[in-house]
């Protein structure tokens, strides 16, 4: 525990706490910066609630946050992990959310069940005697407590995007009377997974504006670009230690034994989870190596060398200008020039032979005010060279301790949770039914005490989930810029598909009216579907099809009306 933590959880007086934020901590404040707050200045609820919390004084990170949000101003906040900063955007709800009022007034999205439970427990103590009832939703469990602690009038919602957007769907929780969103280790939010989450969840937010905040310990450049997406003009408020500032890189390294880098890069992809990232390699042999180790994992990788002719190199270009390509191996002469956006991670399999090529390939990441990460893999003598480079530029590294096979499956099981949550929300009632048929056997094949390996052919197949989703674009329209400007051959067929449909569905609905079949526009929640119910949306379908022939067929052939574009329609099906 650092000086400055401990000083702060054992009670240290605010003048106290005020003077290690001048010694210890860098501050990037917005330039309408608000005045710190101290416990003392605090209205009376809140001083209540951290007397139950037993604070005898504020975080940092409280004391320089509390302010924008009590003030009601969307926010960026960066700070380190453990330093309070669940304790920074709960506090302000007491005085903003209404006990009497049993609806949904503050939300709180978090990656992971866990960080879900830590949450939802914190807040049952700042909150206690108040009325106010938290609450928290997340998957792999049943549905019914959930449930029923919505439909008691839980104020504030503490979730994982799948699972409140199930709420959603099922109706079970709304967000007309929301005041507050909050987004907790936001670089995590706004990453590979969660992202197509979010904005489904963001369809269902009131139209006013509701006040935004995001929290996290890092905002890689892909979270900079994609929070514009969810909050107004947000201004930027950052915590760092002196020595290593949040608009620098992170360096740091990574031990292990020469013959397990590849299994390690592996493990700290996993767990980095970055956008985009580069691998430099010191040699072409080894370049190539670890692009058919990382291809073999799933990954979207390809290599860039001077052993490839010019056409194979234009093809790797033109993936990273398109940001089709999420991780490059190369070595320092092949990367020269080479921009890939959203670059958050740079590896480094092996350390350079020279200084100079480690600040290199350091600044190919952490650029335009953007948090970046190098992560150098090393044994015990390249250990020794990092330290001599670390040295001589003035750095300062941090060891990174190796991720074990739990961390990996936690971390992947997590994401894999999330993606199974996502495509169970898609299926209609029929699929459904379909896929029921199966239930029996899970349960046996989990069930089997013999040694058998039920489970490994569970796993089997959500492993091929798993390498199917590793090879979708992380975000659903692209990047960011790319959205903005609808560049690309994807956007352009898209929009072609987008017609198509638009045309089909105007086709069918007039083929109803003649029919006089009546869709239901209501939505239907799983509860509501029976196998009578999905034979008479077969039967709907059946119909709709069979207007759209009479309607592209007269008598005998096309009438001479029929619209051309319905007949290509037609052909290209």
């Amino acid at each position: 525990m650092s000086e400055l933590q401990h000083d702060a959880d054992h009670g240290a007086p605010a003048g106290d706490v005020a003077a290690l934020i001048e010694e210890h901590i860098s501050v990037i404040e917005p330039e309408d910066a608000l005045p710190r707050v101290s416990l003392e200045e605090l209205p009376e609820p809140m001083r209540a609630a951290c007397g139950r919390a037993g604070w005898t004084s504020l975080m940092p990170v409280q004391s320089l946050a509390l302010p924008y949000l009590m003030e009601g101003r969307d926010i960026m906040v960066q700070s380190r992990t453990g330093s309070g900063k669940t304790g920074a955007y709960l506090l302000p709800l007491l005085p903003r959310l209404d006990a009497e009022r049993k609806v949904a007034q503050a939300l709180v999205l978090v990656p992971t069940r866990e960080l879900a439970v830590q949450v939802e427990h914190e807040a049952r103590t700042l909150f206690a005697e108040t009325g106010i009832r938290p609450a928290a939703v997340y998957g792999g469990v049943g549905y019914k407590k959930q449930m029923d602690a919505l439909r008691d009038g839980a104020q504030l919602i503490v979730g994982t995007p799948g699972r409140v957007l199930d709420h959603l769907l099922r109706r079970t929780l709304t967000l007309d009377d929301l005041r507050l969103l909050v987004f907790d280790e936001a670089d995590r939010m706004l990453s590979i997974g969660f992202y197509p989450d979010m904005k489904e969840v963001q369809r269902y937010l009131p139209r006013r504006r509701v006040h935004t905040c995001m929290f996290s310990a890092t905002y890689p450049p892909h979270v900079l670009r994609l929070a514009g997406e969810f909050m107004d003009a947000p201004a930027m408020l950052s915590l760092s230690r002196k020595e290593v500032h949040v608009a620098e890189v992170q360096h740091l390294f990574c031990a292990c034994r020469p013959m397990e880098k590849d299994r390690l890069l592996v493990r700290l992809l996993e767990t980095e989870n970055p956008a985009s990232a580069i691998i430099f390699c010191n040699t072409k042999a080894n370049v190539h190596y670890v692009t058919s180790v990382l291809q073999g994992f799933g990954y979207c990788a390809d290599e860039l060398s001077a052993d490839l002719s010019q056409s194979r190199r234009e093809a790797v270009l033109d993936k990273i200008r398109r940001g089709a390509l999420q991780y490059l191996v190369a070595t320092d002469v092949a990367a020269r020039g080479i921009d890939i956006p959203a670059l958050s991670h740079v590896f480094l399999y092996e350390p350079p032979e020279d200084h100079e090529s480690y600040i290199h390939r350091a600044g190919r990441t952490g650029r335009a005010g953007a948090a970046g990460t190098v992560i150098s893999l090393v044994d015990v003598m390249q250990r020794m060279e990092l330290e001599r480079i670390a040295r001589h530029f003035k750095i300062s590294l941090t060891e990174l301790p190796a991720p074990t096979d739990d961390d990996v499956a936690a971390v992947a099981g997590a994401r894999l949770l999330t993606e199974l949550e996502a495509r169970f929300r898609k299926l209609n009632g029929l699929e459904r039914l379909r896929v029921a048929r199966y239930a029996p056997l899970v349960r046996s094949l989990t069930a089997q005490d013999d040694g058998g390996d039920g489970e490994l052919m569970l796993a089997m197949l959500l492993d091929a989930c798993h390498q199917q989703s590793l090879r979708e674009s992380r975000f659903p329209e692209g990047l960011p810029e790319q959205r903005a400007s609808g560049e690309g051959k994807s956007g352009r067929s898209r929009r072609k598909r987008s017609s198509r449909r638009e045309r089909e569905e105007r086709d069918g609905a007039e083929a109803n009216r003649r029919d006089g079949v009546v869709d239901e526009a209501a939505p239907r929640t799983e509860a509501d579907e029976t196998p009578s119910d999905v034979a008479a949306e077969g039967a709907r379908k059946s119909r709709r099809r069979s207007g759209r022939r009479r309607r592209g067929r007269g008598g005998n052939g096309q009438t001479a009306d029929a619209p051309a574009e319905t007949a290509s329609a037609g052909q290209e099906e």
